[in-house]
C-alpha cells in the first residue's frame, strides 16, 4: 500500500479515488444529493459557488448542472481526475491545493464543505484558517456552509475509545477517539481475494459551538443550523448538522 503520509494526494490517492464513488452509500443517493444541491442553489443565487474539498464532484457536478458556476479546491489530483472523467467534469474549475489556505481569484456567493470534510483538517489551527479562507472568498452577504457529524462521545462508555460503524463478512470499520486532544481516526479492515488490507484516516472532531467561535474569528455570524440538508430542526439528539454562517453585508 502507498505510504499515505508521503503520497502527494494525501489520504485520497489513486486506490481510494478509484473506489470512492459508491452508489450503495447513503451519501450518493439522489435524495441526499438533491437536498444539498437545492440549498446551495438557493444560497448561490446569481453568484458563484466555491467547494472546499471538491473531490470526485458528487455535489459540484449536479450543482453545475443546475446553472451555478462552481470552482473547487482539492489536494488530491486523483480525486479530481475521477471528476474530470464524468460528464460535465470539464465545466468545474479546480485549483489543486490545501483548502484550508489556498486562495483563488474572484468572490463567491457561497462556499461549502460537505460530509465531514472539515474534520480532514487535523488541527484547530487549520480549521480556523479554513474559516478565514472561506470568509476571504465570500461577497458581502455570502454564506459558508458546513455539513459535519456531531461527535459520538455519548456512544463511548467509560474507558472505551472505539465506536464501530460497519461490519460485514469481508469489511469492518471503526472510529478511534482521543478525548483529550479531539483527535480521531476512521479505520478500515477489508478482505479482498483472501488477503487482508488495513487503512486509517486521521481526523479532528469539532463541536457546533466551536465552529461558531471559528466563524466569529473569521468575521462570520451564524444564520441557520439544521439537523441535515432537509432543514429539520437541530436538537440535542441530532447526530449531524448543516450550519450556515453569513458574511455581514458591507
Amino acid at each position: 500500500m502507498t505510504d499515505q503520509l508521503h503520497d502527494e494526494d494525501g489520504f485520497f490517492g489513486e486506490a481510494v479515488a478509484a473506489r470512492y464513488d459508491d452508489p450503495a452509500s447513503a451519501m450518493f443517493q439522489p435524495e441526499s444529493v438533491n437536498a444539498a444541491v437545492d440549498l446551495l442553489v438557493e444560497l448561490a443565487g446569481n453568484g458563484r459557488a466555491l467547494e472546499l474539498g471538491v473531490g470526485t464532484g458528487r455535489i459540484a457536478l449536479p450543482l453545475s448542472e443546475r446553472g451555478v458556476a462552481v470552482h473547487g479546491i482539492d489536494l488530491s489530483r486523483a480525486m479530481v481526475a475521477q471528476m474530470r472523467a464524468k460528464p460535465g467534469g470539464d465545466a468545474i474549475g479546480v485549483t489543486i491545493g490545501d483548502f484550508a489556505t489556498t486562495r483563488v481569484d474572484g468572490t463567491f456567493s457561497v462556499a461549502y464543505l460537505v460530509f465531514n470534510t472539515i474534520m480532514n483538517l487535523t488541527t484547530q489551527e487549520a480549521q480556523v484558517a479554513c474559516f478565514r479562507t472561506a470568509a476571504a472568498h465570500l461577497e458581502p452577504g455570502g454564506c459558508f456552509v458546513i455539513e459535519v457529524m456531531v461527535p459520538e462521545l455519548r456512544s463511548l462508555p467509560a474507558g472505551q475509545n472505539v465506536v464501530p460503524f460497519h461490519a460485514s463478512p469481508t469489511k469492518w470499520a471503526f472510529s478511534v477517539y482521543d478525548i483529550a486532544t479531539q483527535a480521531m481516526s476512521s479505520n478500515y479492515v477489508e478482505v479482498v481475494n483472501g488477503r487482508g488490507a488495513y487503512r486509517s484516516v486521521p481526523f479532528r472532531y469539532v463541536w457546533p459551538a466551536e465552529l461558531d467561535l471559528m466563524a466569529q474569528l473569521a468575521g462570520l455570524r451564524l444564520r441557520e443550523r439544521w439537523d441535515g440538508w432537509t432543514r429539520a430542526p437541530f436538537t440535542g439528539e441530532s447526530v449531524q448538522h448543516v450550519s450556515v454562517w453569513e458574511k455581514p453585508a458591507a
